[in-house]
């Protein structure tokens, strides 16, 4: 069998479980992320493998993993992955490898065992195998007779630390030379915090996601004056703005822009009162609470300020004029359970308005259930998506099912919905159609093969179609291939 392969265990029947096995010879090979399947993913890998979701794959001859970023559907499965006998070093930057502990602590303790023992003897082994690797650096993975093999790791714009994976091999008896490009998640331009990605000089084959492949974002400039209606709609409605997100990324992007509109009003003057019917005191916008109700993405901000290092310009200047993005005066931080109960309670209750950012980006678990389940049927409520929810997800179903007054489960329970449903998708962390396109065109030398990955089938069929057309423009030759199963074992 030729070698390189590159084998599928996640990730080619939709946008979750990623998970990619470069086979450099017959005994040496690399994993590229281990994460969990959600959503409609889960069900399929639960019809696939009863044993799901342990590790159904050989782990012979694997020399590392590879870590792109820290979201759950990129390193869910790496408690599987020590259980099975991995003992190989974690590669990822250094800014992720600051983040991850934190990421698997909260999925070690939902997910495996909350004994605190336990817990401390699964985080030490995985900080004995973490090795931070700085951008734009090569690593040695093997040096035989028989290949030599080198992976660098460059920024991919996703969230902090995300990274795509360079992989040069060089096979000295055969006289053959292959790089490989793992897109872990890229992300868009224009994003708090982070500058877009930068196209690799070259690749002969090309991993690339393709989430939002058969889709243009809108308008990432004025995405924040949206959020602002969004917010002036909600508060009008005297009512909680409900804003379901992940631990990493979306909410320290949130915040970011939230401070900024906060900052901008406070410089115009005299705040205006949005919520001004005589049954309720007036609240202006400098007195409205901004609660952060996920005690990880608390911990995760923390790490965030302190990565500042790793912040774009636009963020540095913004801390050089004494402005704290990630800690201003209105944010409110719910860390115990009792108060996260209390606060659910009592805003369902007055209808007080608020901007709570909770846990559970796509509504399936975390603190923003308990939230929906509570206001979801009071119309003076707003939820307001800001990420993309898969499909069997309770977040997709209240997308589809909201404006029409439908109802979605929620933990067994029948909910209806008659709160107001929204959707920003400007502020995706994702690229757009024209950003994948950009991300290849962007090479000096473009990939003879692209294998589309992590997304939906319409979404690799359009990015596959328009990879063709960009590719008959330039009269160049591509071979586009979507994986359609992950690989069995044995």
């Amino acid at each position: 069998m030729g070698y390189p392969i590159v084998l599928h265990h996640g990730a080619v029947n939709g946008v979750t479980g990623s998970c990619h096995q470069l086979q450099m010879t017959d005994q040496c090979s690399v994993l590229i992320d281990c994460g969990l399947f959600q959503g409609g993913d889960e069900r399929v890998a639960l019809e696939r493998c009863t044993d799901y979701p342990q590790i159904d794959f050989s782990l012979e001859g694997v020399k590392a993993l590879i870590i792109t970023h820290v979201h759950a559907d990129h390193v869910g499965r790496l408690p599987y992955l020590l259980a099975a006998g991995f003992r190989g070093p974690i590669l990822c930057s250094e800014p992720t490898a600051k983040l991850l502990p934190l990421i698997l602590e909260d999925a070690f303790k939902l997910e495996v065992s909350r004994d605190p023992k336990t817990v401390e003897r699964y985080l030490q082994r995985v900080q004995q195998q973490i090795i931070a690797l700085p951008f734009d650096h090569w690593f040695s993975i093997e040096q035989t007779d028989v290949l030599t093999a080198q992976i660098r790791l460059q920024r991919a714009g996703h969230i902090l630390g995300a990274a795509y994976v360079e992989c040069d091999l060089d096979y000295p008896q055969a006289t053959l030379k292959r790089r490989i490009v793992f897109s872990g998640d890229l992300g868009a331009p224009h994003s708090p915090f982070l500058s877009a990605p930068v196209s690799p000089e070259r690749a002969d084959i090309l991993i690339l996601e393709s989430t939002y492949g058969d889709r243009l974002h809108e308008n990432r400039m004025s995405r924040q004056e949206r959020l602002e209606s969004a917010i002036d709609k909600a508060l009008a409605d005297h009512g909680t703005l409900l804003i379901p997100a992940f631990s990493m990324g979306r909410t320290q992007e949130l915040l970011y822009e939230i401070e900024d509109i906060l900052h901008r009003k406070a410089l115009l003057g005299p705040a205006q009162a949005v919520c001004d019917d005589d049954q309720f005191l007036p609240i202006t916008w400098p007195q409205v609470p901004v609660i952060l109700d996920f005690p990880l993405a608390s911990r995760l901000t923390k790490v965030y300020r302190e990565l500042q290092n790793y912040w774009n310009e636009e963020a540095l200047v913004r801390l050089a004029d004494g402005r704290k993005p990630l800690q201003f005066e209105q944010l409110i931080t719910v860390d115990s359970h009792a108060r996260h109960m209390q606060t659910v309670n009592y805003l369902a209750s007055t209808g007080r308005p608020a901007i709570v950012i909770a846990g559970g980006g796509m509504c399936s678990s975390g603190r923003i259930v308990n939230y929906l389940k509570a206001m979801l049927a009071d119309q003076r409520h707003n939820v307001l998506f800001t990420g993309f929810q898969a499909k069997g997800t309770p977040g997709a179903a209240i997308q589809k099912y909201g404006p029409s007054g439908g109802f979605v489960e929620l933990e067994g329970e029948r909910c209806m919905i008659h709160a107001g449903v929204s959707t920003l998708g400007g502020y995706s962390a994702h690229a757009d159609q024209k950003d994948l396109l950009q991300f290849v065109s962007g090479m000096s030398q473009w990939p003879a093969q692209i294998r589309l990955v992590h997304g939906e089938e319409p979404a690799r069929k359009a990015l596959a179609k328009e990879l063709l057309g960009l590719y008959r423009a330039q009269n160049k030759v591509v071979d586009v291939l979507i994986p359609t199963d992950v690989k069995p074992f044995p």
